[in-house]
């Protein structure tokens, strides 16, 4: 039987690093805006920001909301750097086993920090992985994998802007090389100049997470020309409110149905800490959920 359920996460908070700032808000008031909002799942953001261990536990459990997944980024490009991140990615496959149980477990989302060359022109604007390194680089993301399996975990790994996994044909080379199954995620994909309802669907055995952002080319073109970078971009509004950017909202929606898809639907609208107000943040992922809801997700 299928299951499919809507979530959302601390990036749309421009909450990324726990680094950064004080978040602008506390893991309670998050989780509770998110569950008044009608969703029924949080990504983890920055682990440690929800809490870890029977705190975790206890605050979605308290809030009525599921973990989703979270993000682990590894230096695949590095052979060195890799086996070191390798112990954060156990303490993160950790963190999601203390998580409450549902009929969706959390998926460890796998991903690679950015590269200086294409985090600094995101959209496939700058040269990508040597086709000498792929076949190592590759193999590391299936030794990721292997080891989120060994431990009951499956995940996925997640395309991105600025990374060297980014256009549609990195992906299609990532998935020809591994096993590993694939976050779909529309606004990266739009950005980077793929097509998000062809991609759903020419992928669809392998997508089993997703994530619905919509994206303005408009304002990565203005980037560019500007000189500005991915974070830039994103503070800028490059991936915008549900149904005021370029996606084909509904069109996806529809594709879902049509492939069967199961898993987490999982909204963002990546933003810079401080660029919109909280209440304006709190307002956009009700409206957002609110606008899947209209096309019955």
């Amino acid at each position: 039987m299928r299951v499919r359920k809507v979530a959302n996460a601390p990036v749309s908070f421009g909450v990324f690093e726990l680094s950064d700032a004080p978040p602008p808000l506390t893991a309670d008031e998050m989780v509770r805006a998110l569950a008044d909002a009608g969703y029924e799942g949080i990504d983890s953001g920055p682990i440690g920001y929800l809490g870890t261990g029977s705190e975790l536990a206890e605050r979605l459990s308290g809030a009525g909301l599921l973990l989703a997944g979270g993000w682990v980024d590894l230096r695949y490009h590095d052979a060195e750097a890799f086996e070191q991140d390798l112990a954060g990615l156990d303490s993160a496959l950790d963190f999601f086993a203390a998580a409450p149980a549902g009929d969706l477990p959390p998926r460890p989302t796998l991903a690679a920090p950015g590269t200086p060359e294409r985090f600094a022109r995101p959209g496939g604007n700058a040269p990508g992985l040597p086709a000498a390194d792929w076949l190592a680089y590759a193999a590391r993301i299936q030794q990721a994998t292997d080891r989120c399996r060994e431990r009951g975990f499956e995940p996925a790994y997640h395309h991105h802007l600025g990374t060297y996994v980014e256009t549609p044909d990195d992906v299609e080379r990532l998935l020809e090389l591994t096993d590993v199954e694939l976050c779909l995620d529309t606004g990266h994909l739009l950005l980077a100049g793929g097509d998000p309802v062809e991609c759903l669907r020419k992928w669809a055995s392998r997508v089993t997470h997703v994530h619905i952002k919509d994206g303005d080319t408009a304002i990565l073109a203005q980037a560019l020309a500007d000189g500005v970078d991915l974070r830039e971009l994103m503070g800028r509004g490059g991936f915008a409110l549900l149904g005021e950017g370029e996606l084909d909202l509904p069109a996806v929606i529809r594709t879902l149905d049509e492939i069967d898809y199961s898993g987490w639907v999982i909204v963002e609208q990546d933003t810079l800490p401080g660029r919109r107000s909280v209440a304006q943040n709190i307002a956009d992922q009700a409206a957002n959920r609110q606008k899947l809801k209209d096309l019955g997700l």
